[in-house]
């Protein structure tokens, strides 16, 4: 427990409303740590869009709740774009709210230069959990303002993704948390595999759908459809009944279906941050078959709890699929008991906002 108890206001992403699923795995991440941090004996205030909604876990925080446009994800834009805010924002607006509570630190959680700017500028001290890697150069820029004037107001949740910037020094690294008690092992899977995520195009999905496909396999597939374009190039893109489309599911049913699964396939087409469906497959027990790319590539121990694979070669996947069934799936749930429960998450969190509290932006 710390020495001290603490007064933090977590600031959601502009994207949408919490449990909407539109901030993708970053709702996840934001109850898990608000839950932990309660836990450990904090004050939480969560700031966030209209109709937001937390879950019973984090009972005990305070949820304040903004209108306003949601912000356009900049993951989706080209790398040069200029960085655009809506008449009628919602990111100012929850900035704006966020400065005038009353707290020891603002932890954000979203990937928007406004706050990235505000760091040194006011006098609460602002603390940023990054995201995502580099996808844009006005966000590499501000990242890289920050890390100069004091990383310790930075967090990361991987290594990999954390090397995609301009640091001064080793960058803090978190990983992420997962409430265990909320998955169940099952050591019985059915045939059949599985993909979670939003269907974008820089998820890959086409590259699962072609691995299940070569072995005649069926593919679940679970996530908010961002792009209905995409996903109809991918159906057409393999034989009738490969791809079973299951929409977006609250964790409790996701978990109960994604179990099932003889195992998980991870596709990105660029570096994901961390990989939360990842650690949530394995929680289940489902091995996971990935790329050697972004997060994954540090989660997945190869013959332990998955198999990793060259990026972009859907032969690959398929070929490793073979596999799977030599890993143990108690060792899946094993690893995510020792690197990535709540608890876990909880702590390294606390030490970094701690130590940050003794830099030179306080």
């Amino acid at each position: 427990m710390s020495a001290r108890s603490l007064s933090i206001l977590v600031v959601a992403p502009a994207l949408g409303p919490l449990g909407s699923g539109k901030a993708g795995g970053v709702e996840l991440t934001l109850t898990s740590l608000v839950s932990g941090l309660l836990a450990r004996g904090h004050q939480l205030t969560v700031v966030a869009a209209e109709g937001s909604r937390l879950p019973p876990s984090c009972d005990g925080a305070a949820l304040l709740a903004e209108a306003g446009a949601p912000q356009e994800s900049c993951q989706h834009a080209p790398r040069a774009s200029d960085v655009l805010m809506p008449a009628e924002g919602l990111l100012p607006r929850l900035w704006q709210r966020a400065l005038r509570e009353p707290c020891d630190l603002v932890l954000n959680l979203g990937y928007d230069w406004l706050p990235f700017w505000l760091t040194p500028l006011v006098e609460v001290p602002i603390f940023h959990l990054v995201s995502m890697g580099s996808v844009n150069q006005a966000m590499d820029a501000a990242i890289a303002e920050v890390a100069r004037w004091d990383q310790r107001r930075l967090a990361f949740h991987t290594a990999t993704q954390a090397a995609d910037f301009a640091l001064p020094q080793p960058p803090v690294v978190v990983g992420n948390g997962f409430d265990l008690s909320a998955y169940d092992l099952c050591l019985e899977p059915e045939s059949l595999l599985g993909w979670v995520g939003r269907v974008a195009p820089e998820k890959g999905l086409e590259d699962a759908a072609a691995a299940a496909a070569q072995l005649g396999q069926r593919l679940a597939v679970w996530g908010l459809v961002e792009d209905p374009a995409y996903a109809q190039r991918v159906e057409a893109s393999v034989p009738p009944g490969t791809l079973d489309w299951r929409g977006f599911l609250p964790t409790a049913a996701l978990q109960a279906q994604l179990g099932r699964c003889r195992a998980l396939l991870n596709t990105p087409k660029w570096n994901e941050a961390y990989g939360n469906v990842v650690v949530e497959a394995m929680a289940c027990g489902v091995p996971v078959v990935a790329y050697r790319r972004g997060g994954p590539g540090e989660l997945i121990q190869p013959g332990l709890n998955g198999w990793l694979v060259e990026p972009d070669q859907p032969r690959a996947l398929a070929e490793a699929l073979e596999r799977v069934d030599q890993i143990d799936r108690r060792q899946c749930r094993q690893w995510v008991e020792r690197q990535a429960s709540r608890a876990v998450l909880a702590e390294r969190l606390e030490q970094w906002l701690e130590a940050g509290l003794m830099g030179k932006g306080r």
